[in-house]
């Protein structure tokens, strides 16, 4: 079975893309609200539990890192908010083909359309917690201005990187439910080895170069020094994992088409 028998026939490119395009909205609109479906509060959940990480390390590290990190609540929020949707985003898109198999054998559509649609719908969470973010800035009173647009091509790389370990953890779970075994040990590596607590300086140099391979880090730290300022969040270079992003991406998309094929009997 190849890949283009996914598609519908007898449609012209154009058609074909705008067939496409409305299957994500659907999807992607579906995810979002059958997340929140059936809960009182429904948002606010999302929200919860970034601000329940914030405060308990807050409270724990504030008084330790206070001195040697400027708006320390502020650079923690934004590690914290940041890290938690690249969790969320690949938790979610994980199962997602598994979960969608159904769907798969029923209705003819490329099977990527799935775990993008699952990301979307994470990234549109992220964007309303970006929303808090603006608030809980403006109360620390730091005031916006236009080097600020720079955190736009940061977050799409942070993007891309998302979607392209969720790509591959999701291709393989389809293939080998360990992946999901893996993946959980992973999220607390991840929280870790991360600066998003601690400066990254306090890394032995050794750890600090390998931690800034990350392109989380990466994003990270960039995002924090736009917003904070140049002695926030220092970095040395952004070359390297820009790189290991898109070279990521080509990897899992070269993956994901090599699996999908037999994503609909093996699901």
């Amino acid at each position: 079975m190849s890949e283009s028998s996914y598609i519908t026939p007898r449609l012209t490119p154009r058609e074909r893309l705008a067939y496409d395009a409305r299957i994500l909205q659907v999807l992607s609109r579906s995810e979002f609200k059958l997340k929140y479906a059936g809960s009182v509060l429904g948002y606010v959940w999302s929200l919860a539990k970034p601000l329940a990480y914030f405060t308990v390390l807050w409270v724990v590290f504030g008084q330790l890192f206070r001195s040697t990190i400027p708006h320390y609540p502020l650079y923690l929020l934004i590690g914290i908010v940041l890290n938690t949707f690249l969790i969320d985003a690949v938790t979610a898109t994980l199962p997602s083909l598994v979960s969608s198999a159904a769907t798969l054998r029923r209705i003819s559509f490329p099977p990527f359309v799935i775990p993008l649609s699952t990301s979307i719908a994470a990234a549109m969470t992220f964007l309303l917690n970006c929303v808090v973010v603006g608030v809980f800035l403006g109360i620390g009173g730091v005031e916006p201005h236009l080097d600020w647009l720079l955190i736009v091509p940061l977050l799409l790389e942070l993007y891309v990187f998302t979607l392209s370990i969720a790509l591959i953890v999701s291709a393989l779970y389809v293939r080998f439910r360990d992946v999901g075994q893996i993946w959980e040990v992973a999220i607390s590596l991840l929280f870790f080895a991360a600066p998003i607590v601690y400066p990254i300086t306090q890394l032995p140099p050794w750890a600090e170069r390998i931690v800034s391979l990350n392109p989380l880090v990466q994003v990270m730290q960039d995002v924090r020094t736009i917003i904070l300022g140049p002695g926030s969040a220092p970095i040395d270079s952004r070359f390297a994992p820009i790189v290991i992003a898109a070279a990521l991406f080509a990897v899992a998309v070269w993956l994901f088409r090599r699996e999908s094929p037999r994503f609909a009997e093996r699901a």
